[in-house]
């Protein structure tokens, strides 16, 4: 084992650790929501006023 190099590990556990924390990070993280402020739209519409008859 004289030409293993231990680097080749730390490469590979920063990126396991990377593809580990990016998932959290995102989940845990704020929020990306970007919507308007709407607030209540008032109803401008007819109700149904017939029913259906069930069998």
């Amino acid at each position: 084992m004289k030409g293993l190099n231990l680097s080749v590990f730390g490469y590979f556990f920063e990126g396991l650790m990377q593809y580990f924390a990016e998932p959290v990070g995102r989940i845990f993280g704020p929020s990306d929501d970007n919507y308007p402020n709407t607030g209540v739209q008032p109803f401008d519409g007819d109700t149904y006023a017939e029913t259906v008859e069930t069998l």
